[in-house]
């Protein structure tokens, strides 16, 4: 690995700290080196607290002067409503010498402002490196920053043969705990996890994320006739709770649910549920960046075959279960042929424990 592309990474590895802690701002961290050497070292670790560059350079004081600078995202300039300083103008006050940078921002308000002010202040800046994993890293911020729409990943646990539970609907666990871990990261790092009130009927999740550490998101159940039980550990108070239903939800219910603190929202139906899209819509209004869609099967369907999903994680346990009747990972009435099947892009297949991890895209989409 080539110098450059070792201390990027090291940045985009010092920007994953802030995960679930930035949003909806973009998660980025920064590197000074000198000599061929890191000197110091800042990350954005909290929505509101000073940006990776200024904490780097804070770091690094008076031996910044003609040091090179990594960062993983464009650095910031100054724009009405901004509530930290710009960090080119602290970059340049510096005296950083040269600027490697993976990506643009795609804020409207930044976008090529920062390299361009940096390039008029004699400073060098080199674009590109690690260009496709940063802006990975950054997806949902890229996703949010051009729609204002929840950036949304169905995730799925199953078996070899593509079962989420057995026909009795036995579903733990499928997959191991380092899976598990991991499925934890990602509600870490989505604002919201959404589940359908079968998944909550036959398992009972928590939703909360107790792996790894990190903030709660915001729990969503669909539950369009009332069948929620006030009981649920959904419910629990751990973390905030949508339960997102339509006019067929009785208004006891509706008291019932709310008394256990859950904000109660009626959307329009289609096909007699929830209609996702409705839903995603209200989200983006309050500002929800992303959805963690956890299952079940019809769920999963729903987003799927209206195109709402933009990743997909696929975890795979070491079992066969078989059975026409055993509950599939994907529900409903499925494509017609395969010329009108979703097709994916394949990114990464990773081993966790004895379980494999599939990372895929819908084509013509990924970050």
């Amino acid at each position: 690995m080539g110098g450059h592309e070792r201390f990027m990474r090291r940045a985009l590895e010092l920007a994953r700290r802030g995960e679930g802690y930035t949003r909806p701002n973009p998660l980025v961290g920064a590197v000074v080196v000198a000599n061929g050497e890191i000197i110091a070292e800042g990350y954005h670790a909290r929505y509101g607290g000073p940006h990776a560059e200024a904490v780097a350079l804070e770091r690094a004081g008076d031996a910044a002067r003609g040091a090179d600078l990594y960062v993983n995202l464009e650095p910031c300039v100054d724009f009405p409503g901004k509530k930290t300083p710009s960090c080119t103008e602290a970059i340049i006050q510096a005296g950083i010498r040269r600027v490697f940078i993976a990506t643009r921002d795609p804020n409207p308000n930044v976008s090529g402002r920062g390299i361009a002010r940096l390039r008029e202040a004699g400073v060098e800046v080199v674009e590109g490196i690690l260009e496709g994993e940063a802006r990975e890293l950054n997806e949902i911020f890229f996703h949010w920053i051009r729609t204002r729409r929840p950036f949304v990943s169905l995730k799925l646990a199953m078996s070899l043969d593509g079962k989420i539970a057995t026909r009795a609907g036995g579903s733990r666990w499928i997959t191991g705990k380092e899976a598990r871990r991991r499925a934890h990261e990602l509600r870490r790092r989505h604002a919201a996890v959404l589940v359908g009130v079968n998944t909550v009927l036959a398992d009972d999740p928590e939703l909360t994320v107790r792996e790894v550490p990190g903030p709660n998101p915001l729990r969503i159940v669909l539950d369009s006739r009332g069948r929620l039980p006030p009981s649920a550990r959904a419910l629990n108070g751990a973390a905030r709770t949508l339960v997102a239903t339509t006019e067929a939800m009785p208004p006891e219910r509706e008291r019932e649910l709310g008394a256990r603190g859950a904000e109660v929202v009626r959307f329009p139906a289609r096909d007699g549920r929830v209609d996702p899209g409705a839903l995603l819509e209200w989200l983006g209004e309050r500002g929800i960046d992303s959805v963690l869609v956890e299952g079940g099967g019809e769920v999963a369907w729903s987003f799927l075959s209206r195109g709402l999903v933009h990743k997909l994680y696929l975890f795979y346990g070491p079992v066969v279960i078989g059975g026409r009747d055993a509950v599939p990972a994907v529900g409903g009435e499925g494509f017609a042929d395969l010329e009108g099947a979703m097709r994916l892009e394949i990114r990464r297949v990773e081993r966790l424990g004895p379980d494999l991890l599939v990372t895929a895209y819908p084509r013509s989409r990924g970050p």
